[in-house]
């Protein structure tokens, strides 16, 4: 194996880190305290379980973590009334609605509700108007972890050849954006691509974010690039039970790839530690503070 691996969890402990101490100098010197409201509408298993590791390491960080727990049955009406209330609530800078929402809601309508400032998930049709175009947003979550890691191994993304492969509005589309805005030349591939093997293998940056578990193989991966393996997938194992893998093949890859993430342990952890950045910047924005530094896009 002749790739460096990348420690995404790791990583991720050095930015829970740097958030704990920009939110005590907060506290020390202007007496505020970051403020995160997690909503979670009824009982997915997933959900829940993601919804307490946010709470959890929110306060571990110093913050104000609030959770809102709404029954399957509550009404959209209901849930957008609570949207409102928590827009208004000064000691609250961030709020997640957590998805996926019930099938009797909108959830573009219940997204898009959120005042953009304190969308920390980075889903409003404004911030994804604002990344677009250049200007300051709150960026999604995966994504700002994603560029987090390729400039701590490679530094200067500019010039760089990075194919990101799929196109959702969460991971895909954001983070071509967040990689243009590094001066990389970015294609976005996905399940239509023709050749696809061949668009991967000119990349220096290969990011997999396509929901197909071990389709990148190490045949498609450039001598020397950086795979950054956002998918999350469980499959069986041979002698039964389960185990995780991402999009990439990972021993394959890491044969070919000069730096590879892994899953677990690669992208999953920077998703919670970029909200708690995020909840900061929301934080120090709109007390027009200085930002804190190495935690934004």
């Amino acid at each position: 194996m002749g790739a460096t691996i990348i420690d995404g969890k790791g990583f991720a402990a050095t930015v829970r880190e740097k958030v704990a101490a920009h939110v005590a100098a907060l506290q020390r010197d202007h007496g505020l305290t970051p403020g995160l409201a997690v909503v979670l509408v009824g009982e997915d298993p997933a959900s829940q379980v993601y919804v307490r590791s946010k709470g959890k390491q929110t306060v571990e960080a110093g913050m104000k973590s609030v959770e809102h727990k709404l029954d399957a049955a509550t009404s959209e009406a209901d849930l957008l009334a609570l949207i409102a209330q928590l827009n208004a609530d000064p000691t609250i800078h961030g709020i997640l609605v957590q998805l996926p929402l019930p099938k009797h809601m909108n959830e573009a309508l219940v997204i898009n509700a959120i005042d953009p400032a304190k969308d920390v998930d980075g889903f409003h049709i404004s911030n994804v108007g604002l990344l677009g175009t250049g200007q300051k947003s709150m960026v999604p979550c995966t994504p700002l972890g994603c560029l987090m890691l390729l400039r701590d191994h490679l530094g200067s993304l500019s010039g760089l050849d990075a194919v990101v492969i799929g196109r959702s509005n969460i991971v895909g589309k954001p983070m071509a954006q967040l990689l243009l805005g590094d001066s990389c030349t970015v294609t976005i591939a996905h399940s239509r691509t023709r050749d696809l093997p061949e668009v991967v293998r000119r990349a220096d940056i290969v990011v997999a974010a396509v929901g197909r578990p071990q389709m990148v193989q190490g045949s498609w991966i450039k001598p020397g690039a950086t795979v950054i393996d956002v998918g999350i997938n469980r499959i069986e194992k041979p002698e039964g039970g389960t185990r995780l893998v991402g999009d990439a093949d990972f021993d394959s890859c890491a044969e070919v790839a000069g730096a590879i993430t892994p899953v677990p342990g690669g992208v999953g952890p920077m998703t919670i530690a970029c909200l708690l950045a995020n909840t900061l910047t929301a934080c120090c924005r709109a007390n027009d503070l200085p930002e804190p530094e190495g935690l934004t896009a």
